[in-house]
């Protein structure tokens, strides 16, 4: 016996949300506007219906929304926006609609629609995070992991750069010097991310006055292109 689930999610203005939704690449299968607004998209095997949505609910109130399940998230995510890019002459990374940010290594991204529905994209296989950090880590190393799980599981980026400053704080003394630069990369990324220019300069500032040799300071420099590519794509 199988069995089939697919999500309900709020329609909103119904022929923008469909269209929304064909710009990244669904096909719309379904419209309905009378007796009430319904309507259908999928693409790669999986779909999503749209239904009436509330009365009096805004997109900044919308809190529904559902999982897909993929091999990949990096091509999704890079298909998605350049299809965005396209649409709106920029990537719409705040407000509604939008896409959150990627970087190399993450397992997932979010797309909120016109409406304020929330679709992940999660890689199939992707561990399940530990809170508080992986056990298998200790001191700053861990923090950063802890901090990893606000920034990219939880879309938390305030709770992510709490934690963040917090460790740095306690583990001042016995981090290496290549650690604090990692976090420092950290704090700002979730800079940039709110658009916090004189944030990512501090940061950037403290790790130049870092005491690293050429192989740490390549390493955390590759952390700073995140920085400097997310910069590029919110400000495209």
């Amino acid at each position: 016996m199988t069995a089939t689930s697919v999500p309900v999610l709020w329609a909103g203005d119904l022929p923008a949300t469909l269209d929304f939704y064909r710009t990244l690449g669904y096909e719309v299968t379904y419209e309905m506007t009378r007796p009430y607004p319904f309507g259908a998209v999928q693409r790669n095997g999986f779909a999503l219906n749209f239904g009436p949505t509330p009365k009096d609910i805004s997109a900044e109130q919308a809190h529904i929304g559902c999982l897909v399940f993929v091999d990949e998230v990096a091509p999704w995510h890079a298909e998605f926006t350049a299809a965005l890019r396209a649409r709106y002459g920029r990537i719409p990374a705040r407000g509604t609609p939008r896409i959150t940010r990627f970087r190399p290594g993450q397992t997932r991204f979010t797309v909120v629609d016109p409406v304020g529905n929330t679709v992940i994209y999660i890689e199939r296989g992707e561990p399940d995070p530990e809170y508080g950090g992986s056990t298998s880590l200790e001191g700053l190393d861990r923090v950063l992991d802890n901090a990893r799980v606000f920034r990219d599981a939880k879309l938390d980026d305030k709770a992510a750069a709490r934690v963040i400053e917090t460790g740095l704080r306690r583990h001042a003394a016995t981090a290496t010097a290549v650690q604090r630069g990692r976090a420092l990369a950290m704090l700002a990324e979730i800079a940039a991310a709110v658009g916090d220019s004189a944030k990512v300069a501090e940061s950037v500032a403290a790790i130049e006055q870092l005491d690293l040799n050429a192989a740490d300071r390549a390493a955390v420099a590759a952390e700073l292109d995140v920085v400097t590519e997310l910069q590029h794509w919110l400000s495209d």
